[in-house]
C-alpha cells in the first residue's frame, strides 16, 4: 500500500510496498549476504562502501551464526568505518539525528530526546550511546534480534508521533541520494525546528520551484548563459539545473554552492557532463521556462 498518494513526488515510491529484510531461522548464506547488504545500506544511510571498506570479520561471524543480526548493527555503528562517516565529520547534534535515523529508523520527536542522547554521549562515550539505541525497548519491538533496520517514519503506527513523520523529509532526501551527498552538508536539519517545537512543511527531495535545494535569485532573476553559452533564442524550451560544489576553472579555485544554471534541451547533456568533470552534484532539473 502506497504511504501516500504523493509517493512519487515525495521520493517514497521505493517504500511504498516495502518488506523489511529479515534472516530466519534455517536461513540460507544466500540470505545471509542479502541481510548483510542491507545492514550496510541502511546503517551507512545508503552511503557507497568499496570492498577494502567492509568489515569481514563481522560478516563471517553472522554467516556463521555467531551473531545475530542485532549484534552486527551493534559492530557496524561502533566501528570505526560509521564514525568517519558520520561522527568525525559532523556536529553533535547532526550526529545524534543520524543515530536516530540509522538505528531506529526514524527522525527525533523532540529537543528533549536528542538532549538524553548528547548528554549520554559525553558522558559516556560514543559506544554508550550506541548501545542505547539497539537496547532499547524501541529497537526490541520493531526490529528484535533478526530484522534490518528500515525507515519506520514514513509508517502510520502505534508509539509513532506525527512530527516524525514531515522531519523525516528533512533527514531523507530521496532513494539516489546517501547522508553523505546531500547539498546541506554537515549541518544539522531539525535542530531550529526541534528547538521551537514546530514542524515544517513536506517538501520533495526536489522537482519544482518549491524543491528542497532551489533558492531564488536575490534579485529575482535567472541567468541566461551557461559555461558561456547563451541559452537564449536556442528552443522554447528551457531547463533549470541547480547545482552544488562546482569547482570553476580559475586561479585560485573557488568551490561555489547551490548554483544555478538555465539551458536548452539541446544543451542538456553536454551541461550535465561537465558538472560532472567539475565536480559538482545536480540538486535537481527542473522546467524554467
Amino acid at each position: 500500500m502506497a504511504i501516500t498518494t504523493a509517493a512519487s513526488r515525495l521520493g517514497t515510491t521505493a517504500f511504498s510496498d516495502f518488506r523489511p529484510t529479515e534472516l530466519r531461522p534455517n536461513w540460507t548464506p544466500a540470505e545471509a549476504t542479502v541481510a548483510i547488504n542491507a545492514i550496510y545500506r541502511h546503517v551507512l544511510g545508503n552511503d557507497y562502501i568499496m570492498a577494502s571498506e567492509r568489515l569481514s570479520g563481522l560478516e563471517s561471524l553472522l554467516c556463521n551464526g555467531q551473531i545475530t543480526v542485532r549484534e552486527f548493527v551493534r559492530g557496524l555503528a561502533k566501528s570505526e568505518l560509521y564514525k568517519s562517516k558520520f561522527l568525525y565529520p559532523h556536529f553533535q547534534t547532526r550526529v545524534i539525528e543520524l543515530n536516530i535515523k540509522h538505528l531506529l529508523g526514524r527522525a527525533p520527536y523532540d529537543e528533549a530526546e536528542v538532549i538524553e542522547h548528547l548528554d549520554r554521549y559525553q558522558n559516556e562515550g560514543f559506544d554508550a550511546d550506541i548501545d542505547s539505541y539497539i537496547d532499547s525497548a524501541e529497537y526490541e519491538s520493531n526490529f528484535g534480534d533478526s530484522i534490518v533496520p528500515y525507515y519506520r517514519g514514513f509508517d502510520t503506527q502505534d508509539g509513532q508521533k506525527t512530527a516524525g513523520f514531515p522531519r523525516m523529509f528533512k533527514l531523507y532526501r530521496g532513494y539516489a541520494t546517501s547522508d553523505r551527498s546531500q547539498i546541506a552538508g554537515t549541518a544539522s536539519r531539525l535542530a531550529t525546528e526541534l528547538g521551537k517545537n514546530s514542524v515544517s512543511a513536506v517538501v520533495a527531495p526536489s522537482g519544482g520551484n518549491e524543491g528542497w535545494a532551489y533558492l531564488p535569485s536575490k534579485k529575482s532573476s535567472v541567468p541566461n548563459r551557461v559555461f558561456g553559452r547563451s541559452s537564449t533564442n536556442s528552443t522554447d524550451r528551457l531547463y533549470r539545473i541547480e547545482v552544488a560544489g562546482v569547482s570553476l576553472p580559475r586561479y585560485p579555485k573557488v568551490r561555489r554552492s547551490n548554483q544555478e544554471f538555465v539551458v536548452p534541451y539541446e544543451q542538456l547533456s553536454n551541461t550535465l557532463q561537465q558538472i560532472n568533470r567539475l565536480g559538482g552534484k545536480v540538486a535537481s532539473i527542473t522546467v524554467a521556462q
